[in-house]
């Protein structure tokens, strides 16, 4: 007896900690389908339930405490239809399929309905509020219609109105609830490009709006939104019509902002600052993700993850105007311009002003394109007295061989993949990196692409600014 009497005391107590939300939907579109309830945690997805529709449509899922803000449900056909996943809330949806969320009607759930309202009705005010931007614009600048005041101050008039009935329709949410947090915040991501083009004398507010988020609310990690929110963010200051030295004072400020906002959570602020550098390094804001690796590095409170120090470690030892290691060409070098005997031995025997070294592997696709182009360019580079030296990252013989036989260019392999001296020299740690140097090694530039590269070729040394 007392057994059972502590068995239901634990079942009781587990129901009581570990509350469950329901979710019915009709859709007779997708009957015997499986149904998968997504939910979201940083820049992750995750399954929280899956199940499969009857011969109706009809399913149910639940969800608990842990999964509440926003999620999606993912039919078998791969449509989808965002849900707000709402403590102390039951959903019931019904519709045809999950192709067209405009048609889908939500019976229950206070929440969705508002997320459905004005997920209908801000992008019509954003649509318009653009258009008036545009005629606000003309009126003000054409010499054809800038003396008409009366058009003038209705489109101020209107603009205003329609941005006062959104603000309105925001601040009527309940406070508590997830949707009076996330709308917001969609609203400020969703309006960034609007901004930039159409509403300047924004930027400003808005950038400071984006550096008073907190990355360690555990609403935006629900959210879906902080892929979103890191991209708007640094997007906006990119588009925000300043020098470029002064969009990259700019930057370095949110950084700050967001390194002190993370600084008491180490798993966040690993997660966000690497995919925060990947962004800029992917738009070539290599100032910015500069300043963020020597931060990171020379803070004492966190530690990083290993693999993404390795990444910050280069801009430490690799950044431009540092000066590289010599490279030695391995007993298998293929030196086409070379007569035999005459080979150079290792990097610092090249007689050229400039060098170009590139790491990369017959199996990365990237370079199967770029070492090809190189290559093209490597006649017109010699009359500019600029060498090239391919280090390949291969591990086989013949896989190297093969792939650089045609090559016009110095190629090298030491067979050891990443543990090559080289590439830890030059701490290499994704394909292909490159490299231009002066004659003593100084670290000119790191391209991002072959293009850039030769862009740079031209414009320096064409233009004689040697």
């Amino acid at each position: 007896m007392i057994k059972i009497i502590t068995i239901t005391i634990l079942l009781l107590a587990s129901a009581i900690a570990y509350p469950q939300y329901d979710i019915t939907g009709t859709f007779p579109g997708i009957a015997n389908q499986q149904i998968k309830l997504v939910g979201f945690s940083g820049f992750d997805t995750y399954t929280i339930q899956d199940v499969k529709a009857d011969e109706k449509g009809i399913f149910n899922l639940s969800y608990g405490n842990k999964d509440c803000g926003m999620g999606y449900l993912l039919a078998e056909d791969g449509k989808s239809v965002i849900v707000i996943l709402a403590a102390d809330e039951k959903l019931k949806l019904r519709g045809e399929t999950f192709a067209f969320p405009e048609t889908i009607e939500i019976m229950e759930g206070e929440q969705n309905l508002w997320f459905k309202q004005y997920a209908s009705e801000h992008p019509r005010r954003e649509q318009v509020l653009s258009a008036w931007g545009y005629l606000e614009k003309i009126y003000g600048k054409d010499s054809l219609f800038a003396w008409h005041t009366d058009p003038k101050q209705a489109i101020a008039k209107e603009k205003q109105r329609i941005k006062a009935e959104d603000s309105l329709f925001l601040a009527g949410l309940d406070p508590d609830s997830y949707i009076s947090y996330y709308l917001p915040l969609r609203k400020q991501v969703s309006s960034v490009s609007s901004i930039a083009q159409y509403s300047t004398e924004e930027i400003p507010a808005t950038i400071e709006a984006f550096r008073n988020i907190s990355y360690t609310d555990p609403r935006l990690q629900k959210s879906g939104l902080l892929a979103d929110v890191i991209e708007s963010h640094f997007w906006l200051i990119e588009n925000s019509g300043r020098s470029l030295d002064s969009i990259y004072i700019e930057m370095n400020v949110s950084i700050d902002y967001m390194l002190d906002n993370l600084k008491s959570d180490e798993q966040k602020l690993n997660e966000i600052t690497e995919y925060l550098f990947k962004f800029l390094e992917q738009r070539s804001l290599f100032t910015a993700s500069e300043y963020l690796a020597l931060k990171l590095l020379n803070q004492k409170s966190c530690t990083l993850n290993t693999d993404f120090t390795s990444q910050l470690e280069s801009y430490r030892a690799m950044k431009v105007g540092n000066i590289s290691a010599d490279i030695t060409f391995e007993e298998i070098t293929l030196s086409p311009n070379f007569t035999s005997g005459n080979e150079p031995k290792k990097l610092s025997n090249l007689n050229s002003n400039y060098k170009v070294v590139v790491f990369g592997a017959s199996w990365c696709p990237q370079c199967n394109k770029d070492l090809p182009e190189i290559a093209a360019y490597y006649e017109k580079w010699k009359q500019q007295n600029v060498e090239v030296v391919f280090i390949s990252l291969d591990e086989n013989e013949q896989a190297f061989k093969t792939f650089a036989k045609d090559f016009p260019f110095i190629s090298t392999c030491e067979y050891k993949k990443w543990e090559g001296k080289a590439a830890k020299d030059y701490y290499v740690f994704a394909t292909p990196t490159i490299y231009l140097l002066n004659k003593e090694h100084k670290i000119l530039l790191k391209p991002n692409s072959v293009s850039q590269l030769n862009d740079w070729i031209d414009w320096y040394l064409v233009q004689g600014n040697k």
